[in-house]
């Protein structure tokens, strides 16, 4: 099944522009807490927080599909999954849509996206260096 990747800068569009799109982090608690999470305060919105693997052990949340539905989410809305560089939120979309949210989409490069040549994040794509809105937890 393949899932479509869409720019962060697109994504926050989509975010903000449709009511039923919604922007799920996928990343850890640790991360949301220090790296940052996407603000989408001027869409009325905030990202829906479930983790797709769990910290410290890094195993997959086998209930992942079970958090997207106690969250309210539905096949109606629109799924953007955002990670740190788009592998585990590929990984999640991926998840989502077999287990019927057809409308999951990865967020390319992530909140963070690949290292820099010196190994720094957020600087050359991503959420972060698209200058899109985010905050501190």
């Amino acid at each position: 099944m393949t899932i479509e990747d869409v720019t962060p800068r697109a994504s926050y569009e989509a975010l903000h522009d449709d009511p039923e799109a919604m922007l799920v982090d996928v990343r850890t608690d640790a991360e949301w807490t220090f790296v940052g999470l996407a603000d989408l305060s001027e869409a009325g919105k905030q990202p829906v927080l479930i983790p797709w693997q769990l910290y410290p052990s890094m195993q997959v949340n086998t209930a992942f599909a079970e958090h997207l539905r106690k969250a309210g989410l539905t096949p109606l809305n629109k799924l953007y999954f955002l990670c740190r560089s788009g592998a585990r939120s590929l990984a999640a979309a991926q998840a989502a849509r077999a287990a019927g949210f057809a409308q999951s989409f990865n967020v390319a490069d992530g909140f963070e996206g690949p290292p820099d040549a010196e190994g720094h994040r957020g600087m050359v794509a991503g959420w972060k260096a698209e200058g899109l809105p985010w905050r501190q937890r």
